[in-house]
């Protein structure tokens, strides 16, 4: 098992003790480098940029950072929560080999693993055209801390390079031009999670999002029940939103939900003596904002312990005056 962090080199003098002379004890320093990085894929995103991923390392090897090679050339230099990256001012039509390396606070690096392979699509630099949307997507939890996202193939007048998964308008995984499913991992248990996909083309330009999708996650062994909100509606009308969800099963009424817009923390609503819905649950917001401003909408439940539980499903609507 490697320290999660580096042993320095450790002297203590123990001198003057019974007329013996000065000892030096010393521990020596961490030379263990972590293991080499697992996962390692690489896909063309356009004519000009590769999207490398790999799997997170495990705490107990005490990563800090990833370094990202193209043949023996250090491209990008990342912390240990990143995970992928977009390498791009690629030439087209060009082999590349990436390879990543992981790095310990004592600055020990892992081997550099197998090499992924990958090469550059033709430029099309007068295409201005984007692909079309996946028509369909559909998900499935595969454990508490992974799911399986599929799509139907989009056209393009030039040909898919790329398939993008997004969760909550984050990309968080690329896929190939010819995959239709992808697994997704280093998800968090108990957990509601809403997918999308894009298709992109060589000249990068990207589709509209595809159907969303809600996927939740199981909890993990010892976890307990769900907490988050399920069956989360945003529905606008003029001049108000009404928001619907049925309260997560946390063993009393919850009476107090925190709402979120466009990923900040907005309100907290909160249900008053005997009105604490015990199924399903509505609340209606007066908004101001002008007509056509979008919201991303999401809520979570005080529990009885006082905590925050799991985030509902996101939610866009578009207000209406």
């Amino acid at each position: 098992m490697r320290r999660s962090a580096p042993t320095l080199a450790l002297c203590l003098a123990v001198a003057g003790i019974a007329g013996t002379t000065g000892l030096t004890a010393c521990t020596a320093p961490d030379t263990e480098p972590p293991p080499a990085p697992a996962g390692l894929t690489a896909r063309a995103g356009s004519a000009t940029s590769v999207h490398v991923m790999w799997d997170a390392a495990a705490d107990r090897d005490g990563v800090t950072g990833y370094q990202v090679f193209e043949a023996d050339r250090l491209v990008r230099e990342l912390p240990a929560e990143k995970t992928m990256v977009d390498i791009t001012g690629l030439a087209p039509q060009t082999g590349y080999a990436f390879t990543v390396r992981a790095k310990d606070a004592a600055g020990n690096l892992s081997g550099p693993g197998p090499a992924a392979r990958v090469t550059t699509p033709a430029a099309r630099a007068e295409d201005r055209t984007a692909p079309t949307s996946p028509a369909t997507t559909t998900a499935r939890a595969t454990g508490p801390r992974s799911a399986r996202v599929s799509w139907t193939a989009a056209t393009d007048d030039t040909g898919v390079t790329a398939y993008d998964v997004y969760q909550g308008g984050v990309r968080i995984h690329t896929a190939g031009p010819g995959e239709s499913a992808t697994a997704l991992n280093n998800l968090r248990p108990d957990t509601v999670y809403t997918f999308t996909v894009r298709a992109r083309d060589g000249a990068d330009n990207s589709s509209p999002d595809g159907p969303a999708v809600d996927v939740t996650t199981p909890p993990a062994a010892g976890d307990g029940p769900g907490t988050a909100p399920a069956e989360f509606a945003a529905t606008a009308s003029p001049g108000a939103v009404t928001l619907t969800w049925t309260a997560p099963d946390t063993g009393d009424l919850t009476s107090e939900y925190e709402l979120y817009v466009n990923g900040l923390p907005t309100t907290v609503i909160q249900f008053g003596a005997g009105a604490v819905p015990s199924g399903r649950a509505e609340h209606r917001l007066t908004v101001t904002e002008p007509a056509g401003t979008v919201w991303a909408v999401k809520l979570r439940a005080r529990l009885p312990d006082g905590n925050w539980g799991s985030f509902s499903a996101e939610r866009q609507i578009t207000l209406i005056a």
